[in-house]
């Protein structure tokens, strides 16, 4: 992988400090600022003596922002009641919460620094399988209700967690002992590129933002390649995607991370047209009404094949992608205990999921690739 190495250099003074008169430990004078391209939810400021992440979309909704000191040994500490947390850095030991986490720790060279995960049995990657296999990752239960006596036991630098609506009691109760808490919001992001630059958050905790920088820029110029390639195809597939659970229909919304990447591959998502990030939940008779004729159905929940889809519903032989075996699910790539590859890796490299869905709609441009997340159901 080629790098690309960044100069921070972005340098801003606070006009008229001199005039201002206040202990040097009050004031918080701002060197520089740590690029941030797509993301809206995080930004790094580097300070006198300490780094600061700001998180302004800890959840969606959210009308608080959260703002995290980093420290290094011997550095002159910041007041403490700036910050939710202040972090020794770098990070030696740490424990996260979402399997998204994991890639991000293994393309910085730092998975050795896990050393607790709640719910194992979700993580696919080989690599930390092998750790898990060999003890040296510790089961802490489910996120919502994680073992805080073992976490606690544990005393990792820091634990990375997050909240779907601000109300985590387990990682209330490891703040309290004094063990560093993090909240991270990378699910929140709603662009392909935003959800992958969190590999720079996780960088400032090791002081690996020179690599981190350079590991999105190679994933950066990958998807926009790609991207350039799809709109040169002659043609623009529609798609289909989603499936019912039970009488509700739900497919991405419009402007949702899936939407988009369907729109960047050259396809026609069928619902393009509706507003949001999330979800839609929809009538059976509207999905088949808009998507009967649909030349694609990519993303149809959780099948692994088209015979589990008739014999769940015969609604679904009733499509056109279905008839003509040109349906595609990310589903059957699992790690060795049944997680799910595609949650765990396709935020960090939406290059690949691009690509994926260019030779599914548009073999022709990407002749070599092979898909990697998707697989065509029999």
């Amino acid at each position: 992988m080629q790098k690309q190495y960044f100069i921070i250099c972005l340098i801003l003074v606070f006009i008229g400090c001199k005039d201002i008169q206040k202990s040097p430990s009050s004031v918080l004078v701002m060197k520089q600022k740590l690029d941030i391209k797509y993301s809206k939810s995080f930004e790094i400021n580097y300070l006198d003596s300490y780094k600061v992440i700001t998180l302004k979309n800890p959840w969606p909704g959210a009308d608080v922002t959260f703002k995290y000191a980093l420290v290094e040994e011997n550095a002159i500490l910041p007041p403490s009641e700036k910050f939710d947390a202040i972090i020794n850095i770098p990070i030696s030991e740490l424990v996260v919460t979402s399997t998204t986490h994991i890639p991000s720790l293994e393309m910085l060279g730092v998975s050795e620094a896990l050393v607790g995960f709640p719910n194992l049995s979700y993580v696919s990657s080989e690599t930390t399988r092998k750790r898990i296999d060999a003890g040296k990752i510790v089961e802490l239960g489910k996120n919502q209700d994680m073992n805080t006596e073992v976490l606690i036991d544990l005393s990792p630098d820091l634990v990375i967690g997050f909240a779907v609506d601000g109300d985590n009691s387990a990682l209330s109760i490891i703040e309290k002992t004094g063990i560093p808490v993090v909240y991270n919001s990378d699910w929140t992001e709603t662009t392909p590129l935003g959800k992958a630059e969190w590999i720079k958050f996780f960088g400032a905790f090791f002081n690996k933002e020179e690599m981190a920088d350079s590991i999105f820029n190679t994933i950066e110029n990958q998807y926009n390649l790609a991207k350039e390639s799809a709109a040169k195809a002659p043609s623009k597939p529609t798609v289909l995607s989603g499936a019912m659970y039970r009488d509700v229909w739900y497919l991405p919304q419009g402007n949702s991370w899936a939407g988009q990447l369907i729109n960047d591959a050259n396809g026609k998502y069928l619902w393009d047209d509706s507003e949001g990030t999330g979800s839609l939940s929809l009538h059976l008779e509207s999905v088949l009404d808009k998507g009967r004729t649909a030349d694609f159905w990519i993303g149809p929940g959780q099948f692994t094949s088209l015979k589990q889809m008739s014999e769940t519903h015969s609604v679904y032989t009733k499509f056109d992608a279905f008839k003509k075996s040109n349906v595609f699910s990310f589903t059957n790539k699992k790690g060795a205990t049944g997680g799910v590859l595609y949650y765990e890796l396709a935020p960090n490299r939406p290059d690949i999921v691009l690509k994926d869905i260019i030779k599914i709609l548009h073999p022709e441009l990407l002749p070599t690739h092979e898909l990697y997340f998707f697989s065509h159901l029999e």
